[in-house]
């Protein structure tokens, strides 16, 4: 059965705060898997991502695989494109990137993904996807041609998020990017988690413990973080 939405949900509306690492394929060694889940089972982390901008061909599969063997935690696919959808993972975030102006992310690639989901047992989630500005240039607007949206312009993010909803979209998914210089600033994640109804998931740039709970007491449901743990191990021991 179908499960992982619904627990997502219930969390939300119970205030259980939700944490997922974000793992990237062609990203992630084979021969330091064991040890790394090993510090992942040993934390708090109750979701794994997986998933990159730009991914290589069967990676993806393979790395859900192995994984499998490490940890009993769902394993949900965040992909940056079609080739990274696999039958191994758990669940699919089913992302349209909202934020940007291009039909290709809007649209485009969830129609050329159908051949694939028709008969798929993947629990398929659709998700409002948003990009924030952080500072640099992230690798998801260089592979989708689109702009962030301008942290200053509060309410026009507000209602980016609560159109994806009205939308249908079943979470609202708000990035500042992969290494961001800066995360999603509190002020951000509070007025977007005030207008809506669906649970709400924050990543990027969160690289302390500090920031990770200020993200969850902003409003943040789901809290994703990725970078901090592939450049230092020692931030698993600041969550346990």
């Amino acid at each position: 059965m179908k499960q992982l939405y619904q627990d997502i949900l219930d969390s939300a509306q119970k205030g259980k705060k939700l944490l997922a690492i974000l793992v990237d394929p062609d990203k992630m060694m084979p021969e330091g898997i064991s040890s790394f889940f090993q510090s992942v089972n040993n934390s708090i982390i109750t979701h794994i991502f997986v998933g990159g901008s730009t991914v290589n061909d069967e990676a993806t599969e393979a790395l859900v695989l192995e994984i499998k063997k490490q940890t009993q935690l769902p394993i949900v696919l965040f992909p940056g494109d079609v080739t990274q959808i696999t039958e191994k993972a758990d669940a699919l975030l089913f992302l349209s990137l909202i934020s940007g102006k291009n039909p290709e992310y809007l649209i485009g690639k969830q129609v050329e993904a159908v051949s694939k989901l028709r008969t798929s047992q993947l629990e398929i989630i659709p998700t409002g996807y948003i990009l924030i500005e952080n500072g640099k240039k992230t690798s998801v607007q260089k592979v989708t041609q689109t702009q962030p949206m301008v942290r200053s312009n509060i309410q026009h993010i507000v209602n980016t998020a609560k159109a994806g909803e009205l939308l249908g979209m079943k979470l609202i998914y708000l990035e500042a990017g992969s290494g961001a210089t800066h995360s999603i600033p509190d002020e951000i994640v509070s007025a977007v988690k005030q207008d809506l109804q669906v649970p709400l998931i924050v990543g990027g740039g969160i690289k302390s413990k500090k920031q990770l709970e200020m993200t969850f007491n902003a409003g943040a449901d789901v809290v994703v973080i990725g970078t901090a743990f592939e450049e230092d191990a020692s931030f698993f021991d600041q969550i346990k």
